[in-house]
């Protein structure tokens, strides 16, 4: 479970992120949406500690992140919007590498590297060098590394941007796979049907604060919407940012 209190982040004269609390369950597919701009990304950032908030906490697994941050990461997977893999390397020997950052022994990491390459039908990928790889065929590999360690808690941010029809399919059904196993999803995405299709709840920032918290449903009572995308338009009071 990843618990949000009052997370607050200012770059100069800038208030990106000012006083967002939410709380992503175990068992559960949470929507973190939100226009550009709207602090969404520096959230995520501050949740898997690439950056350090100036107020507020973060709980993952009951553990403060800027208390122990290292526990904190050892608990998270993380698909970053900047994918940066390691093109020398195949998509096996990414995977691999990461599990090794992680302290895990040989035996484990072989285990967990040929089930991830299963479980997202990477096995004619496996052994090819990642330079060259297809959009779908990257998010695949850095998913599986970021995965490698086994964590309870998965953050995901945009997991679908640029793939085709079957490899977003792919990607969505893998989610709810790691919902049935009573992981703690996490993830953001400006595609109002994939957030209807997956969310069991939905978190929407704008202008650096929380302005809902519900589930999907809920959304569409609130707002007397007919879908998400009118309900999202209602509550960010403008229609920027839906094209990005």
């Amino acid at each position: 479970m990843i618990e949000v209190k009052d997370l607050r982040k200012t770059f100069g004269a800038v208030h990106a992120v000012k006083g967002v609390s939410f709380t992503a369950r175990d068992g559960e597919i949470t929507g973190l949406l939100g226009p550009n701009g709207a602090g969404k990304t520096t959230t995520l950032r501050m949740l898997y500690t690439l950056m350090t908030p100036d107020a507020g906490q973060v709980l993952v697994d009951g553990v403060d992140a800027a208390a122990d941050p290292q526990t904190v990461r050892r608990a998270l997977g993380v698909l970053p919007d900047a994918r940066g893999l390691y093109k020398r390397l195949t998509a096996a020997e990414n995977i691999e590498y990461f599990g090794r950052l992680h302290g895990m022994d040989a035996a484990l990491i072989d285990r967990r590297r040929e089930a991830l390459i299963d479980a997202l039908d990477m096995r004619d990928i496996a052994t090819r060098r990642t330079e060259g790889f297809s959009q779908g065929q990257r998010v695949k590999t850095a998913i599986a590394r970021a995965l490698v360690h086994d964590p309870r808690n998965v953050l995901l941010d945009e997991p679908t941007n640029g793939l085709d029809v079957m490899a977003t399919r792919a990607m969505r059904r893998f989610m709810r796979q790691l919902k049935d196993e009573g992981r703690c999803v996490l993830f953001s995405s400006h595609i109002m049907q994939e957030v209807a299709a997956l969310c069991d709840r939905i978190v929407v920032i704008a202008h650096g604060r929380v302005v809902a918290d519900e589930s999907p449903d809920a959304l569409l009572a609130q707002t007397g919407k007919a879908n998400l995308e009118d309900a999202f338009v209602e509550l960010i009071g403008t229609d920027e940012g839906l094209a990005a």
